[in-house]
């Protein structure tokens, strides 16, 4: 049947008589047609209760943690740059400190070297001073060593030279001389 013979059924008598007739025409069955509307809206009601609903839960808790995820994510990023910050702040103080340390490091290290300078400086005038002092010590030892020596030899050249023996008063007398001469 074409298209023209349904549209001239359809001038010629009511619209349920050209309705009835293309049902006629292509064999609908009103008792299985209406079954298979029944059928197709408890499988599209139960569908929607146990199928469709859960799914469209599911992804809407999907949504809410995938939105959760989002803001933690966010959050997450403003504590790391909140402990970025942090630790950068706790890198430069740190820094500060170590500068700081170093710089009394180098104070001390300073106070302490001039503080060995001046204990070399003292050890130093001590040595000097005590060699002095046994500088003179040695040249008055060795002076006096000298003039015993002197009085012996100008004793012993006179009593050669007079040819007598000289008494004990004859040679302190001669040694006290040559010794004040030595002196003078």
């Amino acid at each position: 049947m074409t298209l023209l013979t349904v549209l001239a059924a359809t001038e010629g008598g009511g619209f349920v008589d050209t309705f009835s007739g293309i049902a006629h025409t292509f064999g609908v069955n009103w008792w299985g047609f209406l079954s298979q509307c029944i059928s197709f809206a408890l499988v599209c009601f139960v569908l929607q209760k146990y199928a469709y609903k859960p799914i469209l839960d599911v992804l809407e808790q999907r949504r809410q943690k995938i939105a959760e995820g989002l803001a933690n994510a966010e959050h997450i990023k403003v504590q790391l740059a909140e402990a970025q910050q942090t630790s950068s702040d706790i890198l430069l103080k740190a820094n500060a400190e170590a500068q700081k340390l170093i710089d009394e490091a180098r104070t001390a290290a300073k106070a302490l070297g001039e503080k060995q300078a001046q204990q070399a400086v003292l050890e130093a005038e001590q040595i000097v001073k005590k060699a002095r002092e046994a500088t003179v010590m040695e040249r008055d030892k060795m002076m006096t060593d000298l003039r015993r020596e002197l009085a012996r030899l100008v004793v012993d050249t006179t009593a050669k030279v007079t040819g007598k023996v000289l008494t004990a008063d004859d040679q302190r007398r001669i040694g006290e001389e040559a010794t004040r001469e030595i002196a003078a």
